[in-house]
């Protein structure tokens, strides 16, 4: 059956929006302009502001303004621009003494200019190369941003808050760091001297709202019958990894999957940072530690998937294989820990074999290939691909079964692959899925949980 693609907003932090609604640059909302910007309008002089900014800062009891309420810390601020402004004979008016106040209670409670890109929703990530330049991503595509750091220092003291904040460290001699904010998006920040033009940060946005398979659908990531058969293959515990590049919306499809795990299993979740969602009220998390500035105390994914193999999981998720740890999760797969999930970084679902197999031998194993790939064949059931394609959308391309062994060849069967045909004129691509109708090597264990009917009723839908 030929199904046109929707327009998908398949990834973090992602709201439906019209994608035809022009998308203007994030920047600091139009009635408070920030001071660099009210200067430019006739305001006061940059020295003026930088200046009524000391004097304010200087005037604040950092371990009260730490505890207050962020409404009641503005309204105090303002009142101390106010008087400090008519003590120093500052020309400023009430809109700019608002946009400082504004900026001042981002940078002592939270992550200072960063704060406007952070609540825009449409924003899904934001690239910070340097203090003079922040680009951010809409709807798939990578803008510059008007929003910037004072300086250098002003910067570096937002790098070391949010690594602070999770108990983690950046500085020169620990220069990168993979932390999380406190609404579960992640970070990853590159310090001098490795990063040549002042500190690089990189946000991956979460959405407010948890996205579900049916909203995956609404986004055109996926088609209807296809979403259910993955909620079979999530019902019926098969072991599922999902494959992609960087941005492609792996963990977002891992979460939406994520809830069709019985209330009554417990699971244990292994991550470098965590960033999973779970809904289930028996989620055990597990979170690497980094190793101390002696280089002691580190905590690898390996150790954690080691450990948790011994706290009684029914499902363990790895957020993402990316080392030896892919032994592992074969290992636990294969001793009945039956329904497991993990993402990889992969291109085809062929390619997500073959990077579990060097990763296998990562962990110097000195297991021959043959012998992890039967690992593999018994441990995995289902690949599924995300894209995200070149109008950049975010899809699911293929979902692809591992059937077994043909001599020393992994066998694969694409159930769902997607076929692009072509481009609209806004330049959002369309194609139909092509639907394999053969029935896959697991429709034993769907008839042991009763869902081979509900399997076959969803692919019947699909072929049309």
């Amino acid at each position: 059956m030929s199904t046109a693609l929707a327009v998908p907003r398949f990834g973090r932090r992602q709201e439906l929006v019209d994608p035809n609604a022009p998308a203007p640059i994030a920047a600091a909302p139009a009635a408070d302009p920030s001071p660099a910007q009210a200067s430019a309008q006739g305001a006061p002089p940059p020295d003026s502001i930088a200046e009524l900014r000391t004097l304010c800062l200087a005037r604040l009891d950092p371990t009260a303004v730490s505890n207050m309420p962020a409404d009641q810390l503005r309204n105090d601020i303002e009142r101390l621009i106010s008087e400090l402004s008519s003590l120093n004979r500052f020309q400023i008016n009430a809109r700019e003494q608002r946009a400082l106040a504004t900026e001042l209670v981002h940078d002592i409670l939270g992550l200072g200019p960063l704060e406007v890109l952070l609540a825009d929703d449409a924003v899904t990530d934001i690239m910070v190369n340097g203090p003079q330049r922040t680009f951010i991503e809409r709807a798939g595509k990578a803008m510059l941003s008007e929003v910037k750091f004072r300086d250098t220092a002003h910067l570096i003291g937002i790098c070391q808050r949010i690594a602070a904040a999770v108990g983690r460290r950046i500085d020169e001699s620990s220069p990168m760091v993979d932390a999380r904010l406190k609404d579960g998006s992640r970070v990853n920040i590159v310090f001098p001297p490795l990063a040549l033009d002042g500190p690089y940060v990189s946000i991956r946005k979460f959405s407010r709202r948890a996205i579900d398979l049916n909203r995956l659908v609404e986004f055109g990531a996926l088609t209807a019958p296809m979403a259910r058969a993955l909620q079979v293959a999530g019902r019926a515990r098969l072991n599922v990894v999902i494959s992609g590049g960087t941005g492609s919306g792996k963990t977002t499809l891992l979460n939406a999957l994520s809830r069709f795990i019985d209330v009554s299993e417990r699971v244990v979740t292994v991550e470098d940072a965590a960033e999973l969602q779970l809904q289930q009220p028996h989620v055990v998390r597990l979170e690497t530690r980094p190793p101390s500035l002696e280089g002691k105390g580190e905590v690898t994914q390996r150790d954690l998937v080691r450990n948790a193999l011994r706290m009684r999981p029914d499902r363990i998720i790895i957020g993402e294989v990316r080392g030896g740890e892919a032994f592992d999760m074969l290992q636990a797969m294969n001793t009945g820990h039956d329904g497991s999930m993990s993402t990889i970084h992969a291109n085809t679902t062929r390619d997500a074999l073959t990077r579990i197999e060097n990763m296998v031998q990562m962990g110097n194993m000195g297991l021959p290939s043959r012998a992890i790939r039967t690992q593999i064949v018994g441990a995995v059931d289902l690949i599924v691909q995300v894209e995200r394609q070149r109008d950049g959308r975010r899809r699911v391309t293929q979902v692809t079964e591992i059937c077994g062994m043909e001599d020393d060849i992994v066998a694969l069967n694409d159930i769902f692959m997607l076929e692009v045909q072509g481009q609209r004129e806004d330049g959002i691509l369309y194609g139909r899925y092509r639907v394999n109708k053969v029935p896959p090597a697991f429709m034993r264990r769907l008839a042991y949980f009763g869902l081979d009917t509900a399997w076959n009723d969803a692919v019947a839908e699909a072929v049309g």
